[in-house]
C-alpha cells in the first residue's frame, strides 16, 4: 500500500515525503516541477513527473502502486497573483482538485488529505478564528480552496470516501536537520524575505502598513513550523485509517506575532540589523489572523513540538544559508535530499 503525495517536490510536500519515508511508508510523489525541485524528493520515494489533473496517469498510479491514501499539496498559492490571474488559479487549484478527487473515487481510494488555507475565512470578525466561522474569501486563491472543500464534502456524502481538510495559517521554517526548506527564489513569505534580507540577498524589507488595530500597528499572524504542520498531516492520515469521519481542522498555534516582532526575531537570531522600510498597506490584508487550534489537538491528539518563533526563524535562516552555500559551491542536486 502506498501514499500518493501531489506537489511532493515543493516546500511542504517534500517535508511530508521525508516524514512518511522515515515512518516506513511507501511513497509516490507526483509533481510537474513547475515550482518544486526533484532534489527535494527523498531517494526512497518514487518521483513521477506529471500533472495532478492527468486522470489517465492518476488511474494508472492508483492501480499500479496500490495507492490507499492521497495527500494533495499541488496548487498555486500567491494571493496577489490569484487576483491578477483568477482563471489560472481556478484551473490549477479547483479544476485540478476535481480531477484528482474523481480519480480517487474511481480508483477506490478512501482516504484523502487536502492542503487548504486560512484564506477561506477572508476578513474574520473575531480572533482566534474557529473552523465554524463564516467562509468569506476575498481572493481567487481563497475561493479556489473553498470550492475544493465543498467538493470534498459533497463527494464524501455520495461515496465511500473520507477526507481531512487542513486550513494552514502561516507556514514557515525548515527541516530541523537541513534536508528541505522553502526553496522558491522569489517567495513572498515574510520570514523567508526577512532572512534573505539579513543575509544580504535583498537590500531592504518593506513593512506594509503601520496603522492596523494591533499592538504595534502591523499585521499579526499565526506562524506554524513546517515540521509541526507535517506532523498534523501524519496524525490526520492515522485518523482516517482508523475510520475517522471527515473533518476540517485549523493548523496554527493559537497565538500570533506582528510583522515587527517577526523582523525583530530575525535580527536577533541573525545578529544583523538590516534595513526596514515602511510601505503602504496592502488592500485586503486582515489586521489579525490567528487560529483557534483546539479541535485538531482534541480530535487528532496533535502536539506541536516547535512552537517557538526564534526556533522557526533559526531553521529558516539555516536553510537560506544552505541555499547560498549550494549556489556558491554548485552542489550537485542529487546530493541534497537523502532520506
Amino acid at each position: 500500500m502506498s501514499v500518493l503525495i501531489t506537489g511532493g517536490a515543493g516546500y511542504i510536500g517534500s517535508h511530508m515525503a521525508l516524514d512518511l519515508v522515515e515512518a516506513g511508508e511507501e511513497v509516490v510523489v507526483l509533481d510537474n516541477l513547475t515550482t518544486g525541485f526533484d532534489w527535494a524528493v527523498p531517494h526512497t520515494a518514487e518521483l513521477v513527473i506529471g500533472n495532478a489533473d492527468d486522470q489517465q496517469l492518476l488511474g494508472d498510479l492508483i492501480k499500479d502502486k496500490n495507492i490507499n491514501a492521497i495527500i494533495h499539496f499541488a496548487g498555486s498559492i500567491v494571493v496577489p497573483e490569484s487576483i491578477a490571474d483568477p482563471l489560472g488559479y481556478y484551473a490549477n487549484n479547483t479544476v485540478t482538485s476535481r480531477a484528482l478527487i474523481e480519480s480517487a473515487v474511481a480508483g477506490g481510494v478512501e482516504n484523502f488529505i487536502f492542503s487548504s488555507t486560512a484564506a477561506v475565512y477572508g476578513l474574520p470578525d473575531t480572533n482566534p478564528v474557529k473552523e465554524t466561522a463564516n467562509l468569506a474569501p476575498i481572493s481567487p486563491y481563497g475561493s479556489s480552496k473553498m470550492m475544493t472543500e465543498i467538493m470534498l464534502a459533497d463527494t464524501a456524502i455520495a461515496n465511500d470516501f473520507r477526507y481531512v481538510a487542513l486550513r494552514y495559517f502561516n507556514v514557515a521554517g525548515a527541516d530541523p536537520v537541513g534536508r528541505s526548506g522553502q526553496s522558491t527564489p522569489h517567495a513572498t513569505h515574510l520570514i523567508k524575505v526577512a532572512c534573505q534580507t539579513a543575509l544580504g540577498m535583498r537590500p531592504h524589507i518593506d513593512v506594509f502598513g503601520s496603522d492596523y488595530p494591533t499592538p504595534d500597528g502591523t499585521c499579526v499572524r499565526d506562524y506554524i513550523h513546517v515540521s509541526d504542520l507535517v506532523r498534523a498531516h501524519r496524525d490526520a492520515l492515522a485518523y482516517l485509517r482508523g475510520d475517522g469521519v471527515s473533518q476540517v481542522f485549523n493548523c496554527g498555534y493559537g497565538r500570533g506575532f506582528s510583522v515587527r516582532e517577526v523582523i525583530a526575531s530575525v535580527k536577533r537570531v541573525s545578529g544583523v540589523d538590516f534595513d526596514v522600510r515602511q510601505a503602504e498597506d496592502r488592500p485586503g490584508d486582515p489586521a489579525s489572523l490567528i487560529a483557534a487550534a483546539e479541535r485538531i489537538r482534541d480530535v487528532l491528539s496533535w502536539q506541536p513540538q516547535l512552537d517557538d518563533l526564534d526556533t522557526i526563524v533559526t531553521h529558516a535562516l539555516d536553510w537560506e544559508r544552505h541555499l547560498l552555500e549550494r549556489k556558491t559551491k554548485a552542489v550537485k542536486p542529487h546530493e541534497m535530499a537523502d532520506a
